[in-house]
């Protein structure tokens, strides 16, 4: 059996507490980490309970930390009866818990969001129900035509995920099947995945008809070893948006086979623009035509200057990349191929080079780390890393129209594009047409985050915790770096750091997570009742909203 696939996320270590028995139970221990919390008058308390079948959990080390210094913190591991309890001053506090074969999760969890604690008459903090969801496990096996396993596949495991505000489906996890065609995905979060698997039939022959060695015509090979095995999504499907969804609840495990089925090998003659020295590469279109997957082929051979031969290609759509020797890349609108032949790749369309320099409004030194990237209305988002000189080169880049966003990952501000300069002058904001076959050098202009907004979502006047906050830029369909959300806390309270100079409206709406938060068809009806604001130029204190945002219904 393989080994299973590990997450990257890694949470606190476990450790050995030996707890004392009293009146026939076990008791909790309280450990001290970071700074330490001064006990206070105020209690945080409850139990910790599965998400799967509502049982409490003995052994979950949990942990509270202030929310304005997470240093300041203190845990404990549970008793038997799942209990927990602190006693704090006045305050803010986060809260969460993990434990072996359980995802660590903190309170009212969603994707990175949760619930801080406050203290206070007003607010029930010792009855508190901390869920940890069991891991989810998906495995299964790739099956050929004959029921055999398929050794060494090639498997995906995609997740959908919400986190640009739009549903997408991204590639998670990979690896190859063992001797027993199997696979397995460990520790999987609840959520929605997709599997696709490819391979090569063993017995396959895929002869070549050209080149060195070859007759001109067809060899004598039994056609039905002349063969191949398109990339198949769980569901027995070929085409991404035709693969069977597997919800995942924590704890399950689930089978998930694939099976392979032959299709005819296609043999290609591809002929290339004069100087493109590099073989051409077929790919696939993935998952709402967004992403490409690459199509592994038997053979590739250079017959002669400009001309490749492709064998062992299953049928199917296709884009086709080529590229010379200066590193510029040609792709090949899709084709659907269907029968072997010739294809004429320069008849595709150049693809565009960007190089860029970075600097700051403000004049100041860029920050390190800063990544530039370019998303088509579509969603897809091309990215590179700026270097230490403040440039930064895209690649590969399609024709067509693209905003011009920036990401700072390990920076505490976040920022924006405000000018871009051209050959022809400047342009206002970050909207950028590419042409076909172009080498752009153009200059972008960033401003960087300066006010953080902060106010309270409320029904019927009483504060609402869980709620999602969102702060929908003006014109939201140009503006999707400028969105901010939040989660609010036990007293309806939020905070949305990071906002760059402008107008928006602050909505929330309730249990509203698995919306299409960045669609402006699905924000229409919540900005309608939302709270509209302007941001100014940087500030160092908060920006408090005086009236409270309404909480709507999803």
């Amino acid at each position: 059996m393989m080994k299973a696939w590990r997450s990257s996320v890694r949470w606190a270590a476990p450790v050995a507490v030996f707890c004392a028995v009293l009146c026939g139970s076990a008791r909790a221990q309280t450990e001290g980490t970071g700074e330490g919390i001064a006990r206070g008058p105020w209690r945080i308390s409850g139990t910790v309970v599965s998400s799967r079948g509502g049982g409490t959990l003995a052994r979950v080390r949990v942990t509270i930390a202030d929310v304005k210094n997470r240093r300041i913190a203190e845990s404990m591991i549970t008793a038997d009866d799942g209990r927990f309890e602190f006693r704090v001053p006045a305050g803010k506090y986060s809260l969460e818990g993990a434990k072996r074969g359980f995802i660590a999760a903190a309170y009212d969890r969603h994707e990175q969001f949760s619930t801080a604690i406050v203290t206070g008459a007003d607010f029930d903090t010792e009855t508190l129900v901390l869920r940890l969801a069991p891991n989810a496990v998906l495995t299964g096996k790739v099956l050929d035509e004959f029921g055999e396993p398929v050794r060494n596949a090639q498997v995906m495991v995609y997740r959908e995920n919400h986190y640009q505000g739009v549903s997408r489906i991204v590639g998670y996890r990979g690896a190859m099947t063992d001797d027993e065609g199997r696979y397995e995905a460990a520790e999987l979060d609840e959520g929605t995945y997709f599997v696709s698997a490819s391979g090569s039939p063993w017995y396959a022959v895929h002869p070549s008809t050209t080149g060195e060695g070859a007759t001109g015509s067809p060899p004598q090979v039994d056609a039905s070893l002349d063969v191949a095995y398109p990339i198949t999504y769980y569901g027995d499907a070929t085409e991404a948006n035709d693969a069977t969804p597997i919800p995942v609840r924590g704890g399950d495990r689930l089978e998930a086979d694939i099976h392979l089925n032959p299709v005819p090998a296609l043999h290609l003659v591809v002929h290339t623009r004069e100087g493109e020295v590099q073989p051409p590469v077929l790919q696939k279109p993935g998952f709402d035509d967004l992403d490409q997957e690459r199509v592994p082929v038997a053979d590739i051979r250079n017959n002669a200057a400009g001309e490749y031969e492709l064998t062992g290609v299953p049928a199917g759509r296709y884009t086709l990349l080529t590229r010379n020797a200066n590193g510029q890349a040609t792709e090949m609108s899709e084709v659907n191929l269907t029968g072997g032949g010739e294809l004429d790749a320069s008849l595709g369309n150049p693809m565009s080079t960007i190089q860029a320099r970075v600097r700051l409004e403000s004049g100041q030194k860029l920050p390190s780390h800063l990544q530039i990237g370019l998303r088509n209305s579509r969603g897809k988002s091309d990215v590179a890393q700026v270097d230490d000189k403040g440039e930064v080169k895209l690649n590969d880049i399609s024709p067509g129209e693209y905003d011009v966003e920036v990401f700072s990952p390990s920076q505490p501000q976040a920022y924006a594009v405000t000018r871009i300069g051209l050959e022809s002058g400047i342009v206002s904001g970050h909207a950028l047409n590419v042409p076909p076959g172009a080498s752009l050098s153009i200059s972008l202009v960033l401003v960087g985050s300066s006010v953080t907004v902060e106010g309270f979502a409320k029904r019927a006047g009483k504060g609402t915790s869980g709620a999602m906050i969102v702060l929908v830029p003006k014109n939201p369909e140009v503006n999707h770096d400028r969105f901010r959300r939040d989660q609010s806390d036990l007293d309806g309270s939020f905070r949305l750091p990071n906002v760059i100079p402008g107008q928006y409206t602050v909505i929330a709406i309730e249990d509203g997570w698995d919306l299409d938060w960045s669609e402006p068809a699905v924000l229409a009806r919540y900005v309608e009742h939302g709270q509209t604001i302007e941001v100014g130029a940087r500030s160092a204190a908060p920006m408090h909203l005086t009236d409270a945002v309404p909480v709507q219904a999803k």
